[in-house]
Formats: C-alpha cells, structure tokens, sequence
C-alpha cells in the first residue's frame, strides 16, 4: 500500500475515509464455533482457553518433546501453561495465532510486556459470561454472531430441547456433518430419537431426515444449513452422501428458503494424535460445486474453501451462479497475508457481491483478534480500488461507501438468506 502522503490528495482522502469506514463497522460475523452465554461451559472464553485453540497446541508440539498423549492427560490449565512456556516464553509469539493471543490481551487493556499469566488469570476470573461476552462484542465492534449448532452433540441438544431465553445476537447456523459424513451411525440416533429411519434411503426415510431437518431448524430458528467436507466430496453420485443431499437436504433447503452452506477441502484427522488440532488440507473438486448450483437453480448455496489453490476457480465459479455466496478466508487461509490476496481477487472478479470474513472463532475472545487483523487487511484492500475509482474521475460518496462496507461485513449474506 502506498504512503497517502505520497500520491493525489483526493485519492488519500478516500484512502483514510474507507480505512476508518472498515474499522468502525459493525460487523456481522456468518460462521463461528461460539454459543449463546445460556450454553454456560459450552462458550469458551478466557485465557486458559486461548492458549489451549487448536491452532496454539499444533505449533507448540513444533518445539515440545512431549508425549502427545501425556499432554491431552494434563489439566487445561497445566495444557495452557506449557503453551505458554513453549510459545510466548521460550519463543517469540510471532505467529498469527500468537499474536493474535497478544491482540486480544492488549485490546482489553492488559499489560502483555509483563508476561504474567497467574495475573492474567485472575483478571478473566473477575467476569461473569454474560457481561464478558457484551465486552468482547463492544470491543470487536460486532452487531450480531452466527453460531455453529449440532443436534447430534449430545451436551448442546438437551441445551435446545429445554429451551432458554436466547441472547438476540447469536444467530443459528444447522451443522449436519454427521448427516452426510456417517449416516449409518446417524441413522441409528435418528431412530432413537423417534424418527421412522432405515439405512435405506426409501421414501419413509427421505421424508423423515426431512422431518428432523424442519424440526431443529424452527427450534433453533436457522439461518442456513451447513456441512464441512473433504477435498474429495464429489456431486453428483450414487452414494448415500449424494443421495441425502438430492433427495433431503436440498428439497428442503429449497422450500424453507434456507441457504446450503459447504465448507470445502478439510482433511480430518492427518495426524490423530494432535485431536482437533490433527486436521489438515486438501485440494477440494470444486466441479461438485459447480454441478449443486448447476443442476438445482432454484436453491441458495454458500461456499467457502480450505485450500489456497482453491480460490480463484472458487471465484470464477462465483461469478456463473446468482444462487452461490462466496464467503470468508476460512481456517488456514485466515492469515493477513492470504487474506490480502484472497480479498483483493474476489473485490477484482466479484466487485461486491461476496462476505470477505468470518471468524470462525471456537473462543469467544477471538472474536477481538480475528476481526481487528482481518479489518486492517480489507480495509487496505477497499482503500486501494476506490483510490482507483477516484484516479479514473469516479467520486463515491460516504454514503455510498458506508452502504457498501455494511454490504460486505454482513449485509451481503444476509440480503441473500432474505433476512432484511
């Protein structure tokens, strides 16, 4: 990014103007891994659970000579402590993840340079969930927050069937990984639970995963549905995968008006022994993609890739389907620099129909971190193309680029869910 300094005065008015627009947005964040507070020890947040992320407790065992199954036998806090030791005192924290700990601390108005975590500790022990979650919000400058919600996870589901007066800014996202990804074991629990399931894809069980879709997702009040699949989901097929998807899932998709979201190209388990931290990359068939918006034009699907290989098919592919929202740099591609060529590609080929960012925060103090770094990246990236719209004679108003800024951190999908 040039130096405003150095180039057309106009053209750096609108430089500082869009940069302090994307900072000061309030900013909807479309997919996390976080809770409603009324989920109690289910919403993660803290310092404890900020050093233990997956992404911390990956790049420790980089340096540990330690047993990883000795570490998952330590308590939480002895886990975050030897990350601690290993990533921030033994090392310096110059990763995204690290710093990203740092930003958090510092945003929330904590001396860092004294490196004392019991003192850290006892600061996050003075909050209640409820009142540290207003801070975290107030200070990531987010207006609402899109959860991940599983009724196969068997602490979340009695959470949902007892019901509980719901904080307004935690939206509902329907997860149906087990749906899709291990359907003889989910069809064995669908049983359970009452509903008229076979292995057998017939017409009973058809209509009864549709059923279970309907059921949960006006109990959670969904937004959209979603899956995260592996680089070689494939679409369309004779498997029972395909099968569900064609059959169940996108007839009801279609008649509830709820968007498909697919999460492409997660590896699970590339080393188990690292747990959630062990899940890896592949290169996903985006022509399956490409066939779901093809051969169903009547359905609304979201998309967003794991692998940087990914991105500009992913865009191309974007650019042929009005029914197709691209959204976020997700997992690992949520790093300033790729961040910075992914946005600056899709801005180049999609001008502004796209989300740029999620957060995909799993602590709710990530929330500070992702959205602080993420903005400053967009924020450059913007700043650029309306420096250029000026250098050709355009002139955007503030009005036209405080529509456009609420457009990308939220507007945009929520336009799409036909949520306005």
């Amino acid at each position: 990014m040039r130096n405003p300094n150095t180039i057309p005065k106009r053209q750096a008015e609108i430089i500082r103007l869009v940069e302090r627009k994307v900072n000061n947005a309030r900013v909807f964040d479309i997919h996390t891994h976080l809770y409603d507070p009324a989920f109690g020890q289910l919403l993660l947040w803290g310092i404890d659970d900020l050093l233990v992320y997956h992404y911390l407790v990956s790049e420790a065992f980089r340096f540990l000579d330690l047993p990883t199954e000795r570490f998952w036998q330590l308590s939480k806090r002895d886990q975050a402590d030897l990350v601690w030791k290993t990533l921030f005192i033994d090392h310096s924290p110059i990763s995204e993840a690290c710093r990203g700990v740092l930003t958090v601390l510092h945003a929330l108005g904590l001396d860092v340079k004294q490196r004392d975590l019991p003192a850290l500790r006892q600061w996050f022990a003075n909050w209640k969930p409820e009142a540290y979650a207003d801070r975290c919000l107030e200070v990531a400058k987010l207006r609402a927050i899109c959860m991940t919600n599983s009724p196969f996870d068997p602490l979340e589901r009695p959470v949902w069937e007892k019901g509980f007066r719901r904080d307004d800014r935690f939206k509902a996202a329907l997860r149906i990984d087990p749906l899709l990804m291990d359907w003889p074991n989910a069809a064995r629990q669908l049983v359970k639970w009452g509903y008229r399931i076979s292995v057998e894809l017939n017409a009973r069980t058809v209509a009864e995963v549709r059923r279970f879709l309907t059921e949960w997702c006006e109990r959670i009040n969904a937004l959209y549905l979603m899956v995260s699949l592996p680089p070689d989901f494939s679409y369309p097929g004779r498997n029972t995968q395909a099968g569900l998807i064609e059959k169940a899932v996108l007839p009801f998709c279609r008649e509830a008006g709820l968007p498909f979201a697919v999460m492409l190209g997660v590896k699970r388990g590339v080393n188990p022994a690292l747990k959630l931290a062990g899940d890896g990359v592949g290169l996903s068939n985006l022509g399956a993609l490409e066939a779901l918006c093809s051969r169903h034009p009547e359905n609304k699907f979201m998309a967003t890739a794991l692998s940087r290989e990914n991105q500009h098919t992913l865009c191309v592919i974007t650019r042929k389907f009005r029914n197709l929202h691209l959204f976020g740099c997700w997992w690992f591609t949520n790093v300033p620099a790729l961040i910075e060529e992914i946005t600056l590609m899709r801005t180049e080929l999609l001008g502004l129909s796209f989300t740029p960012q999620h957060s995909d925060s799993r602590v709710l103090d990530q929330i500070i971190y992702k959205w602080e770094h993420s903005r400053q990246v967009i924020g450059q990236v913007l700043a650029r193309k309306y420096a250029g719209l000026v250098a050709t004679g355009w002139e955007p108003s503030e009005t036209e680029i405080d529509r456009d800024v609420a457009h990308l951190f939220g507007g945009a999908l929520e336009d799409f869910c036909g949520k306005k």
